[in-house]
């Protein structure tokens, strides 16, 4: 099943990572550490290979996709050895990256994105596309009555407006070319009536929101814990130190509230109560593209004896972020081809703030998603085109 992976900001350290490793485990020279499309419960034939994977993809910077993997190899986030060995291939993939259309209208750059995707398609007779967004994180999406209505929104697009922001767009520019829809950031995307409506009619699956990578990875499994044992939870506070342009786009606080808010309804929805104490994140440059997370627990055991748990998070957030980037790009892939529409709630597992989910609980979204795989038709996969 040939499958196209578009990343929506291509050249960023997530999406460069995940390039650099789709690459080197398409020529055997790394192992699928992380990948858990992997693992035994979840590989099958049902899942595009990474030999099937065609990449490209939009970005507002224009430099070299291999001078940015050059960066992130003098960083520590990637091997230099395998830069060194792919620079056919990355350039090969340099020539598939599109800047992110401007100017004109919002339906203008929605139309501009539909060429691109479609073109892209066609140019390697791919089976399907998937469109992941990891570009920034934005603000949360101010109302617009057109949100409500697909009818709507596509005559408010056509005005002088910016109706949708710029991950709604899109999402929305997705869904017209075919394309389903991915989401590894907090920010709007397809979550707004007029597009999971337009997504239904369209027939299409989507996923998101925001990738789980670290601090709220051990947040999921954790607050389980508390509450089978019946453990009293007073605080939990959480300090996240952040480098890299993930951290910088943080740094305003209107992205850093839809950032929190994410990482925070683990906490509620799996206790049952919110305890006090919340999350805090900061920006300091020197950190690159590492991150460390330091939280402090305190709760209650019996006859109300005070206790208390700390842990310490240092990580690589690309290095994490991107095979799982991989695995929802096959994992999606393989739902549309077996029909699956709308929100794809069985890959919970892999993000903060995940659509329509049952459960926080990690173990319980890691059967959900092995259920979802077992169930995906082996016979299948090769489904007819978008």
């Amino acid at each position: 099943m040939r499958t196209g992976v578009w990343l929506v900001g291509a050249r960023g350290s997530v999406a460069t990572t995940s390039i650099v490793g789709a690459l080197a485990l398409r020529a055997g020279l790394a192992d699928p550490t992380g990948c858990v499309t992997e693992l035994p419960d979840l590989r099958g034939p049902a899942l595009p290979a990474f030999t099937d994977l065609v990449l490209g993809g939009h970005d507002v910077v224009t430099t070299p996709l291999t001078k940015r993997a050059e960066a992130l190899a003098a960083a520590g986030v990637l091997p230099g050895r395998l830069v060194a060995a792919l620079p056919d291939e990355l350039a090969a993939v340099d020539r598939e990256l599109r800047p992110a259309p401007t100017g004109g209208t919002q339906a203008d750059r929605a139309a501009a994105t539909v060429r691109d995707l479609t073109a892209f398609r066609d140019r390697h007779a791919l089976d399907r596309v998937v469109v992941v967004n990891l570009s920034a994180t934005e603000p949360p999406a101010r109302a617009h009555p057109a949100h409500d209505d697909p009818d709507a929104l596509r005559a408010a697009l056509a005005g002088p407006d910016e109706v949708l922001p710029p991950s709604s767009l899109y999402a929305y520019a997705a869904v017209l070319a075919g394309c389903p829809y991915v989401d590894f950031t907090p920010s709007t995307g397809l979550r707004l009536p007029a597009l999971t409506a337009l997504a239904a009619r369209r027939g299409l699956p989507y996923a998101g929101h925001d990738g789980k990578t670290g601090e709220t990875l051990v947040k999921s499994v954790l607050a389980p814990m508390f509450a089978m044992r019946h453990l009293r939870v007073r605080s939990w506070s959480g300090v996240n130190l952040l480098g890299g342009g993930d951290g910088a786009t943080l740094a305003d606080p209107a992205a850093n509230a839809a950032k929190v808010h994410s990482k925070q309804r683990v906490l509620g929805e799996t206790l049952g109560y919110q305890p006090q104490g919340g999350a805090r994140i900061e920006y300091v440059e020197e950190l690159g593209d590492f991150k460390t997370a330091w939280d402090l627990i305190t709760f209650a055991g019996f006859l109300g004896t005070g206790m208390r748990m700390e842990f310490t998070w240092h990580g690589c957030d690309s290095a994490l972020a991107a095979p799982l980037v991989l695995d929802l790009a096959r994992l999606t892939a393989a739902a549309h081809a077996a029909g699956h529409t709308g929100p794809l709630v069985d890959l919970a597992f892999f993000f903060k703030d995940p659509l329509g989910a049952p459960t926080h609980s990690l173990a319980e979204q890691w059967t959900r998603l092995c259920g979802f795989a077992h169930r995906l038709p082996t016979g299948g996969a090769h489904g007819a085109p978008d």
